[in-house]
């Protein structure tokens, strides 16, 4: 009949509505794996065993090698999207990930320099904070759009729901990948930089007299008084009664992760005077944080290892 008729593989569906022609395929696809059973239930073993492998390989590797790991991890959260990108034509996605590449790498490239530039610290800490920020809202937002269209508000505005849930998980999946990668990034320029900066004096004995009014980080002079509120900056004292820019002593002591005066070496407690973003994001945003790293990282790499088993096995 008719039907049956439409099931060949010749057939052109393009007169047909999305709709039918997704029910046609989805017949087509029922017709062609009709009597593999036993095949597709070797294929779900093979999965679940390999997830099961990988997972606990991967446990492994953190523990013992935990550079290595984050090293290869986040080069695959950063390059595994790429391919997707250009496979499905998600231009947006792509311009925006090219943009944060190059500034990022900018940016790790003058933070892994020996010596480090004095402004580097302020460069890196402004950076990632901005990111930071702007990864975070744009989580929120879309978060609060996915729930908004959970709760029929949309229709309030005349906005169909799969263009309303479309334009949340989008705005989500923005604000957690690039929430994860610049952490990623700042942690690792925050390792090279706090093995670099102690150039400034090892010995803990300075080797030039600090004025009042100059920064001991960046050299350069400090314009707004302590108790002043800046316009763009504030002016920091620690304990020790030396004085900084804001921005110069929140890249030593956050990016870089120092706990000292970078004049005169005297122990500081940074974390009574900052709140770091990177150190305390909500434990459970930080959990998400860590899933999506292992779903964007390493779960393309476990699907095709699986499709490459079956392959070999000559299964369908």
């Amino acid at each position: 009949g008719p039907g049956s008729r439409l099931l060949s593989p010749q057939v052109d569906l393009s007169h047909l509505s999305p709709e039918e022609r997704w029910r046609v395929e989805h017949a087509r696809m029922h017709a062609k794996h009709r009597g593999h059973e036993a095949m597709h239930a070797e294929m779900v073993l093979i999965l679940i065993a390999t997830l099961v492998v990988a997972q606990l390989l991967l446990v492994q590797w953190k523990q013992r090698h935990p550079r290595s790991y984050n090293m290869v991890t986040l080069f695959q959260m950063w390059v595994v999207p790429l391919y997707f990108t250009i496979k499905l034509n998600w231009w947006r996605f792509l311009l925006i990930w090219v943009l944060f590449s190059a500034v990022t790498a900018f940016v790790t490239f003058r933070a892994t320099r020996k010596p480090l530039v004095q402004t580097t610290p302020r460069l890196v800490y402004k950076w990632f904070l901005l990111i930071y920020k702007i990864s975070y809202a744009t989580g929120i937002v879309g978060y609060m759009a996915v729930m908004f269209t959970l709760f029929g508000l949309n229709l309030l505005f005349r906005i169909k729901p799969e263009d309303a849930m479309d334009f949340g998980i989008s705005l989500l999946f923005y604000g957690l990948y690039y929430g994860v990668l610049e952490r990623d990034f700042a942690e690792m320029c925050a390792d090279y930089m706090a093995s670099t900066i102690g150039f400034y004096s090892a010995s803990g004995m300075p080797t030039k007299h600090l004025s009042d009014s100059v920064c001991a980080v960046c050299g350069q002079r400090i314009l707004v008084d302590v108790n002043e509120e800046g316009i763009l900056e504030n002016t920091y004292r620690l304990s020790c009664n030396h004085v900084f820019h804001e921005f110069c002593i929140r890249g030593w002591c956050i990016v870089g992760k120092k706990q000292t005066c970078p004049y005169c070496k005297e122990k500081v407690d940074l974390k009574r005077m900052f709140s770091n973003p990177w150190e305390r994001p909500h434990v459970m945003y930080g959990q998400l944080l860590d899933w999506l790293r292992y779903l964007v990282a390493w779960q393309p790499v476990i699907i095709g290892l699986v499709q490459g088993i079956n392959y070999v096995l000559g299964l369908e």
